[in-house]
């Protein structure tokens, strides 16, 4: 597999790197203005800070864990657990369109004190990722129905109709599509992987439809790669199997360590965008469905973990859920998911964030 990279800035990382010139750059999130306050995504501030992230849907709490220290704050409240002593923020954790957000005073007040890292910025509208791909994963298929609902709604039926409806939306708005698979038939894990990879493409969104014991949950949630997942661990595989393509008429011939290097840039960078597209697909279901929405988890999927590029897994519904499972047998209703899904990425593509929230 070859993966293209833009030659312009790992090139001139890679000079700095043998020592001859640097570059810095910035990682960025995007900020809400909640009330007057300056709001930041949990989930986003986590991974951009490597701190294991952990939220419970049914209580609300998120725990926050690195280097010893423990965190613990619940949506709706004002008091953070802090290695056990209580800090009462002025601002209460919220939850903004299915997004677990916290106030900019506890990144100041926790974060910062707890873990010298270089300040986080909002991005800005010019970093806005090129578009151009995308790799539309249809959940399970064939002899693998996936979750079943009570009234006997198949996932694997509900994932390729969902991934369809997604795919002419895209087209007609001049992306690239690869699907993983455009019929009911299996596809194992490792080849959609592939399939992935081998296309180059800037995205990957995989369609799924959840199923719990307790059938009383419901909702949207988004599912991007584990913070917890060793990106070094994966960039040595990478390096060690994977081509490089620099780009242009770079003269480096990168040694297995350096490889190694550019790959784990690559997942950090492919982390953060994963997450951006996260946030805005959270947004553009919250505003055009009337669903609930869960919000946005880490998790060690295969699909997420082995692909090369950016890539969210979401869970549309439940099916285990009877109301739900009703909804989403309506043609309408997967017409109303796909739609609010390509609104995302055009959103993503386009770098537009939704700033402010008026209540």
């Amino acid at each position: 597999m070859v993966n293209k990279i833009n030659p312009i800035p790992f090139f001139l990382a890679a000079i700095f790197i043998c020592g001859c010139a640097g570059v810095q750059t910035r990682e960025g999130l995007s900020t809400y203005s909640l009330n007057g306050t300056t709001y930041l995504s949990l989930a986003s501030l986590c991974d951009a800070r490597k701190i294991s992230f952990e939220y419970d849907t049914f209580t609300r709490k998120a725990d926050l864990n690195k280097a010893g220290h423990q965190i613990s704050l619940m949506a709706g409240d004002n008091l953070v657990l802090v290695d056990g002593s209580p800090l009462h923020l002025k601002n209460q954790v919220e939850i903004y369109q299915g997004i677990l957000v916290v106030p900019h005073k506890f990144k100041e007040q926790v974060l910062d004190v707890l873990f010298k890292e270089a300040p986080v910025t909002a991005r800005p509208l010019s970093a806005a990722p090129k578009i151009r791909k995308i790799v539309i994963d249809a959940g399970h298929g064939g002899g693998d129905p996936g979750a079943i609902g009570k009234a006997g709604l198949r996932e694997r039926d509900v994932t390729l109709d969902v991934a369809k409806r997604l795919y002419s939306l895209l087209r007609s708005s001049g992306y690239s599509i690869i699907m993983t698979r455009s019929a009911d038939v299996s596809v194992p894990l490792p080849r959609r992987v592939q399939i992935a990879n081998n296309s180059k493409a800037d995205l990957f969104i995989s369609i799924h439809a959840n199923a719990n014991r307790v059938r009383s949950l419901s909702g949207f949630e988004v599912y991007c790669i584990s913070g917890n997942i060793n990106d070094y661990r994966r960039a040595v595989s990478a390096a060690e199997k994977d081509t490089l393509n620099l780009g242009g008429d770079c003269i480096l011939n990168p040694s297995l360590n350096l490889k190694t290097i550019l790959w784990d840039m690559i997942y950090t960078s492919n982390k953060a965008q994963s997450l951006g597209l996260a946030s805005d697909i959270c947004r553009s279901i919250s505003r055009n469905l009337n669903t609930r929405v869960i919000g946005i988890k880490g998790a060690n999927f295969y699909v997420l973990k082995g692909t090369s590029m950016p890539g969210i897994l979401v869970e549309i519904g439940f099916l285990s859920n009877p109301s739900e499972e009703r909804m989403i047998r309506n043609s309408s209703y997967r017409q109303q998911v796909a739609s609010a899904i390509a609104e995302a990425v055009e959103d993503f593509a386009s770098g537009s964030t939704f700033a402010e929230a008026r209540n």
